[in-house]
């Protein structure tokens, strides 16, 4: 059996193909779990695995990736714990190489989708290895100062969404903005929206998102 350094849930599609099949790999938020993003998923076509991972470390009954570093003047400036953001990053890589021997993926159809703090590890990810991802779907989260300069080769052209909230009191939506800015000046393929939402998912950017990665696979 593979190893899967990450705790998980995975679901099968109910229209399997033969052979390797797509899947997207679901990065829940700070302070929740593997079954967070999960309501999301169900909305998505029925030939995608999904496999969601759970955050390394225990916070307030949840888990997170990093905690945060808050140097740079407060929550609305806070960056990732540099030295906990290469870990979890380096976790999530293997334990998507894991999955993709354990559940039979195709490592070329594979996206990821992240809320907050895992929409800021997928786009980083993406940055690391543009290959290694047919597409990415970021929700109120932002590019990291770590990545910001970033010029990967296999970036042109990538499916990017970026979503974000006008009312989200934890992650401004000018910081996601700025992401989805920074990428379109990669060649990205970027779709963007501004929700008149809080930190959380709405049913308008829901139907977005579906509406998106039903296009990807």
């Amino acid at each position: 059996m593979a190893d899967i350094p990450l705790e998980h849930v995975h679901v099968e599609p109910s229209a399997p193909s033969d052979g390797p099949g797509p899947a997207v790999v679901l990065l829940h938020g700070r302070g929740s779990n593997e079954q967070d993003l999960l309501q999301i998923a169900q909305r998505f076509p029925e030939n995608l695995h999904v496999v969601s991972f759970r955050a390394p470390d225990e916070l307030q009954g949840g888990y997170t990736w990093y905690e945060l570093d808050l140097s740079a003047g407060g929550l609305h400036q806070s960056q990732p714990h540099a030295e906990q953001f290469d870990r979890s990053r380096e976790l999530v890589r293997d334990a998507i190489g894991g999955a993709i021997d354990q559940y039979n993926l195709d490592r070329d159809r594979i996206g990821l989708l992240g809320f907050s703090q895992g929409a800021i590890t997928s786009l980083s990810l993406l940055l690391d290895n543009p290959d290694d991802y047919a597409w990415v779907v970021a929700l109120h989260g932002y590019l990291p100062a770590s990545h910001a300069d970033l010029d990967p080769e296999g970036i042109a052209g990538k499916p990017v969404f970026v979503g974000s909230g006008a009312l989200d009191r934890v992650i401004p939506s000018s910081r996601a903005e700025h992401a989805a800015d920074r990428l379109r000046e990669l060649g990205a393929d970027v779709t963007s929206n501004v929700y008149q939402a809080p930190h959380g998912v709405g049913a308008d950017e829901l139907a977005d998102i579906v509406a998106f990665v039903e296009t990807q696979v």
